[in-house]
């Protein structure tokens, strides 16, 4: 997957996407990530990307030609249906692991990072194919926003977690939170770790690890159960949880 991502401050992507998976991903060649200032899309000497709000205001508004320019430059022979354009807005619709399995499955991706009061609406309007907010919060831009994107689409590549299996794993995957985590030492100044865990009874921990989390998501998260996909064996863990009262065994 190509990832392009349009802003005027390219540094700030070197840290966040340079370490860890996501670097081992770009080293693999299985995700490439490519930054693009508008800037250098200007016509004028002194690289003037905003302007003043027509009708008045506070603040500046980015210009909507040198955004075209960079996006456009970057739209290859790729066909439109695997390509998406995406502004960091937030009046965009709430970025969620759904929506991060759906941009997986593109070839490219160009993200259009906003700053200052925003970009020029024609932005919105007739270049970019939607718009993704990460939370009901202001940002100074839409940088950050999108290495949120970028890292939670990531994981999504195929290659890119050592286990196949491990983004699956993650909590929102499936709609429930991750169920409690555990390595060595067995016992840590009095904490121990759950019996059940070292039995070597796989489908045992397996029905455990569902219950967990079945159980945090009940506890701390009620509402995503409304939209969870629930099995018949959940609804009946559910009603064990009920039972015990919803505390941890």
């Amino acid at each position: 997957m190509r990832i392009d991502i349009v802003s005027l401050f390219p540094e700030m992507f070197d840290g966040p996407l340079g370490h860890s998976i996501i670097k081992r991903a770009r080293d693999a060649a299985l995700l490439d990530i490519v930054i693009t200032n508008p800037r250098i899309f200007t016509e004028d000497k002194h690289h003037i990307v905003d302007d003043m709000p027509f009708g008045g205001g506070a603040g500046m508004v980015m210009k909507p030609d040198p955004i075209f320019r960079a996006v456009q430059s970057l739209c290859g022979e790729t066909l439109p249906s695997k390509r998406r354009i995406i502004l960091m807005c937030p009046s965009g619709q709430p970025f969620t692991q759904e929506k991060a399995k759906e941009l997986a499955t593109f070839d490219q991706l160009i993200f259009v990072c906003g700053h200052y009061e925003g970009v020029d609406e024609r932005v919105r309007k007739y270049l970019v194919d939607e718009c993704i907010s990460i939370g009901d919060y202001v940002l100074t831009g839409g940088e950050l926003p999108a290495m949120v994107i970028t890292d939670t689409v990531s994981r999504m590549i195929p290659g890119v977690l050592g286990a196949p299996e491990g983004a699956e794993e993650d909590s929102f995957y499936h709609g429930l939170l991750e169920y409690p985590q555990y390595t060595r030492p067995r016992e840590f100044e009095g904490m121990t770790v759950p019996d059940i865990l070292l039995s070597g009874d796989h489908a045992k921990i397996a029905r455990w690890r569902r219950k967990e989390s079945l159980r945090l998501t009940l506890q701390k998260r009620p509402d995503l159960l409304k939209s969870a996909e629930l099995l018949d064996t959940d609804r009946r863990l559910l009603r064990e949880i009920e039972q015990e009262g919803g505390d941890e065994e």
